[in-house]
């Protein structure tokens, strides 16, 4: 009955008057991505962890998947186009299974000509002052929104946005005029028209568009294609991944270590860009306003007019944000909560020494304490005597020692992984001889990774923090040391991301006849899960600390690996038997003590009054397009940003030094001794690193 439903549809799709003549001119397009996709599936397929079944229900999931990403904002497709489409929601399956493009033909068809009819408008729309004393709403959080009934509702939807537009344009020019004013000592300045200002921000705003436009329709047929066929294998998983040739060199470049302009680690994902990471002691990690979660609107080559990167290939957005050392970037950025923001950065050059572990010494009530932050799990990738984090930490530990300290914390916060070896040695330089993760691969083989050095640098007090950005090799050391009962875990629950992937090169697959198609690009695929040695998977599930800490973002349901698209399952495996618990920590008494302390905290008050707010504003996500009432609205942000800002507060009895052998360049590197100070004055600032000193004390 299905297949004779499915033959069905297949007439009906050929029977409509859609011309796909194009795709005879783009023949050897076709056979070139009929064959990649041949190499993808039959790649997936045999190495994925886990294959989906590839029938109806994965069709599907694709088709939404697709379709999510296609027009994410709806501000292109119309509801008719999506009802076209989705007389292939059921046969992409098969068109998977025969490495068609049919499907992906048709949407490319359409989807151009709606760009072209939205360039346009714009222009149009944009021609003349538009009217900002109408009460109407703009609804900023995409994922409320509906596709259009009709052409005339499109059109529309696309006038209240760029109104958005021109309005946070026009607020902006009036705050910057507003800075120039109080600073005029000559009091000459006055305040612009808001007819003038208009005029300025819509012709701002239609070359942002213009800009947009542009880009847009750069995005090659080979682009978009590659986009689709990325589509069908993440869903999968969310780390099973096609990398076109180029996008391969990108990926091998970022994993080098190897990093240049602001030190900010980007991601594109439903056509914008994310910050994912901050790089410590880049010029982005110094400025301190750039933050993981923030999404790149524009960018701006210092005083000069923004270019928006919304829809931007990733790989064009970075040239943009690098430039030469010393010259300013100016970042327009949406932060979580839906505040837009302007960022300056100085360019500079981001040092390989700034991405390894670090150490200060943090003095409570007259007693020292080693405080060591890890930004990632690195190792000696290519065989070069490049550093090992594991290493590393060893050393800063026994440097600390040497100040007496009487307890140690390791910051894994917004450490996103690397190394498995590592983070097991890692591990093992708090315990004996032991496990510290099971590692699951496609046939049900499981390898135990073991401490194997009875040797431990460190058997005094211990804690852990960690917080929603921290992953994979995060991860397994703090859940090793958790379940040993050997350390304290403080903070947030971590990422959840218990999945290891190793990269397919296509190449090697690809038959003599078709070597004209080379390079094709690699894939890669989830392989293998991590889990914990009480048999737990941290997939999904991740770390949860054993004292929670609030947090600004406390209120979001999209942070993790659970917010992404179609990740793999929690499970568990059987416990490993043979692990001695430490039981040394008094679970009970530093629990009841934290509350305390959370509760008297000013600072802990502060965060969660931000929280609260900032999930206002996420519920709150339509804007009033009436002038006054936006501007008001935007001056209350501005106020309660800086309020919060300005209720930061300075720890008593609590300082944070500088170890003196950390200072031996400080002379030759006076930029280093102030990247150093800096940071240790925004570490006497941190509330999770003071509350996890007094608890160090109760753990003696």
């Amino acid at each position: 009955m299905l297949k004779n439903k499915k033959s069905f549809l297949k007439i009906i799709i050929l029977c409509l008057s859609i011309p796909l003549l194009f795709i005879a001119a783009k023949s050897f397009l076709l056979n070139r991505y009929q064959i990649i996709s041949q190499l993808i599936y039959d790649s997936v397929k045999q190495n994925h962890y886990d294959p989906p079944v590839i029938n109806d229900t994965y069709s599907e999931k694709v088709f939404n998947l697709y379709l999510k990403r296609l027009d994410y904002g709806k501000k292109f497709l119309l509801k008719s186009d999506v009802e076209q489409f989705k007389l292939y929601e059921h046969l992409l399956d098969d068109q998977w299974k025969e490495h068609s493009i049919e499907f992906f033909d048709l949407t490319y068809k359409v989807l151009m000509q709606r760009i072209n009819m939205a360039e346009e408008w714009y222009q149009e729309i944009l021609s003349k002052p538009l009217d900002y004393d109408k009460e109407e709403y703009y609804e900023t959080d995409m994922e409320k929104t509906k596709y259009a009934e009709n052409i005339q509702e499109l059109k529309d939807e696309w006038r209240k946005m760029l109104k958005y537009q021109v309005l946070l344009k026009i607020d902006e020019l009036k705050e910057e005029e507003r800075k120039k004013i109080e600073k005029d000592s000559t009091h000459t300045l006055k305040p612009s028209s808001f007819d003038s200002l208009e005029y300025k921000a819509r012709q701002k705003v239609l070359k942002n568009n213009k800009d947009w436009f542009k880009r847009l329709k750069k995005l090659s047929y080979k682009d978009r294609i590659a986009a689709y066929l990325n589509t069908f294998i993440n869903v999968y998983d969310p780390h099973t991944e096609y990398f076109p040739p180029k996008e391969k060199k990108k990926f091998d470049q970022s994993m080098s270590g190897q990093f240049e302009g602001i030190g900010a680690r980007l991601q594109q994902k439903d056509g914008v860009i994310k910050v994912v990471e901050i790089i410590v002691g880049s010029p982005s990690y110094n400025q301190g306003e750039l933050k993981a979660g923030d999404i790149i609107l524009k960018v701006a080559q210092g005083d000069k007019e923004p270019v928006d990167v919304t829809d931007m290939d990733i790989d064009e957005a970075i040239e943009l944000i690098k430039g030469p050392k010393g010259t300013e970037v100016r970042l327009t950025v949406q932060k979580p909560d839906g505040t837009i923001k302007v960022i300056p950065i100085i360019r500079g050059v981001v040092e390989m020494e700034e991405t390894y572990a670090k150490s200060f010494l943090l003095e409570i009530d007259k007693e020292k304490y080693g405080y060591i932050y890890l930004p990632s799990f690195y190792t000696d990738f290519t065989h070069s005597g490049a550093h090992h984090c594991a290493q590393d930490v060893r050393r800063e530990i026994e440097k600390l020692k040497k100040y007496d300290i009487k307890g140690l914390i390791l910051d894994l916060r917004d450490n996103g992984g690397g190394s498995l070896q590592e983070a097991v040695d890692l591990a093992g330089l708090f315990i004996t001889e032991g496990p510290v993760v099971q590692v699951r691969g496609k046939m049900n083989y499981i390898n135990i990774f073991k401490d194997k050095y009875s040797d431990v640098v460190w058997n005094g007090p211990l804690s852990i923090i960690i917080n929603y950005s921290s992953a994979s090799a995060s991860e397994i050391v703090s859940a090793a040391l958790q379940d040993y009962k050997r350390a304290l875990i403080v903070g947030t629950n971590s990422y959840g991301k218990g999945t290891v992937q190793s990269f397919v090169d296509l190449d090697y697959f690809v038959m003599p006849q078709f070597d004209s198609i080379r390079p094709t690009g690699s894939v890669k695929i989830t392989m293998q899960k991590f889990y914990r040695i009480n048999g737990d998977a941290t997939q999904l599930k991740g770390v949860e600390p054993d004292i929670k800490f609030p947090n600004v973002y406390e209120y979001n349901d999209d942070i993790g690996e659970k917010e992404l698209d179609y990740p793999m399952p929690f499970d568990k495996i059987t416990p490993v038997s043979n692990y001695t618990t430490f039981n040394i920590i008094s679970y009970d008494k530093l629990k009841k003590a934290a509350e305390q302390n959370i509760k008297s905290n000013p600072a802990f008050k502060n965060i969660q009054k931000q929280a609260e707010e900032y999930r206002k504003r996420k519920l709150n996500s339509k804007i009033n397009l009436q002038k006054d009432k936006f501007f008001a609205y935007q001056e209350s942000i501005r106020k309660q940003n800086k309020e919060f800002e300005d209720n930061k507060i300075k720890f008593d009895n609590f300082k944070v030094i500088i170890p003196e052998e950390n200072k031996v360049k400080f002379d030759i590197d006076t930029a280093k001794a102030g990247r150093e100070t800096r940071w240790a004055k925004n570490l006497e600032k941190d509330a999770y690193i003071f509350e996890t000193s007094r608890l160090l004390k109760l753990m003696k």
